[in-house]
């Protein structure tokens, strides 16, 4: 004989049996890759939109967000993440650069969002490679949405675009240049416009096809801030073609740094790194 709390303790320690409620149909998770959460767990960008929306830029030009990448299982490091970035004055929402989970699990990605939903501030992701693996692609859309989306908020366009080419074996859909060109030619009304990926066009698993196509759509776009990216795990600001395109890559939340990003004017911007 065995109880509910017998399946709750062995929920933690066998990948395939874990209890998600007391209430309902939905009582045990049969399979890691059950995609299955609870609503306040799903259509997570809209939401976050949703609350960014509600809470205009004040007056003036000036937008400051976080950027940050590769949450995967750092949670003792996200909960420090937020607790450090709560204390940032003037901060609009947070970017998490791809990598949610580790291996494409709702699980992982609902254990992120209860971190992250503490913020005092939305934020928004980008798919990356580790949110695409196993059963990731419906997950991933059914907790956080689209793979390619963007938004303007103040004077910035942001566009949130796919870029994981190895999980698509190179198969030329990642990145979506059909996509991704209009959306650069087009401002929707804003100043400027910024790029958010996961892998950068400078790494392997980038499409190596798209990364020359990718890169002159980058630097024939209009009052591109820079183009940012995660899945190194190391900060960097580069512009590794010399063509005046900036990139900047995040630290995972495992190096316990995140950007605190300002951007203003056409194109002009400043990146403070700090540790938490």
């Amino acid at each position: 004989m065995f109880s509910f709390t017998d399946l709750r303790r062995w929920g933690r320690v066998l990948p395939g049996l874990a209890l998600l409620g007391l209430a309902g149909c939905n009582l045990i998770e049969f399979s890691p890759n059950d995609h299955r959460v609870p609503e306040e767990f799903t259509n997570l960008t809209e939401k976050n939109l949703a609350r960014l929306a509600a809470r205009p830029l004040p007056a003036g030009d000036t937008l400051r967000f976080v950027f940050t990448g590769d949450s995967q299982q750092f949670y003792d490091e996200a909960e420090a993440l937020v607790a450090s970035v709560n204390q940032q004055p003037g901060i609009a929402f947070l970017v998490v650069a791809g990598d949610i989970s580790d291996f494409g699990l709702a699980r992982e990605m609902q254990w992120v969002d209860e971190k992250l939903r503490r913020l005092t501030v939305p934020y928004v992701t980008v798919i990356g490679n580790h949110d695409l693996v196993g059963n990731g692609r419906p997950t991933y859309q059914h907790i956080f949405g689209a793979f390619n989306y963007s938004f303007v908020y103040g004077n910035t366009k942001f566009i949130m675009v796919d870029t994981n080419g190895r999980e698509y074996n190179f198969d030329g859909t990642a990145p979506d240049l059909g996509w991704l060109k209009p959306q650069l030619s087009n401002h929707d009304g804003a100043r400027r416009q910024v790029v958010i990926s996961h892998v950068p066009p400078t790494n392997d698993d980038f499409d190596p096809a798209l990364r020359q196509p990718y890169v002159q759509a980058l630097r024939e776009a209009s009052n591109l801030v820079f183009e940012m990216n995660g899945h190194n795990h190391s900060a960097s600001i580069t512009q590794p073609y010399n063509d005046g395109v900036t990139y900047v890559n995040s630290d995972a939340f495992s190096e316990r740094h995140y950007m605190v990003v300002t951007v203003w004017g056409d194109k002009q911007f400043r990146i403070k790194r700090v540790a938490f």
